[in-house]
């Protein structure tokens, strides 16, 4: 009981310590739309097409560029799911599995699958990025 009133207090803490920090975030990015024009979305969507041009350039081909701007998005977007799957393996773990060990088991098995996985997501760009360059030597 301890351990789960421990548990649901620190993410009590932490739940209040985010959005405390993206409010300011939040109104500041607020202020500086207001500042901008109305073309904002139009600006983001030529940067990301500017973005996958120089991948291109830099592979030197369609193929491997388009595959290094997946990856890089990949990288860049693993990193919050892995945060979350993390948490809900904690629930498992702790939470639930003091009831029912199978699922203790369960959440355990699930964060080094999860940590695996981002670890992956995390290495391929570079992997690829060496694969490439080394293939063209």
């Amino acid at each position: 009981m301890k351990k789960a009133v421990l548990f649901m207090t620190t993410i009590i803490t932490v739940l209040i310590a985010v959005f405390t920090y993206s409010n300011k975030v939040y109104a500041e990015s607020i202020t500086q739309q207001v500042q901008q024009p109305q073309g904002s979305l139009v600006q983001l969507k030529e940067n990301q097409a500017k973005s996958l041009e120089e991948y291109k350039e830099k592979y030197g081909s369609d193929a491997y560029g388009l595959t290094a701007f997946i990856l890089h998005g990949v990288q860049v977007y693993s990193i919050p799911f892995c945060f979350l799957a993390i948490v809900i393996s904690i629930m498992y773990k702790i939470i639930i599995g003091a009831r029912h060990l199978e699922n203790a088991e369960k959440g355990l098995g699930m964060i080094v699958a999860i940590v695996t996985l981002t670890i992956i997501c995390q290495v391929l760009p570079l992997i690829f990025a060496v694969v490439v360059k080394m293939g063209r030597e």
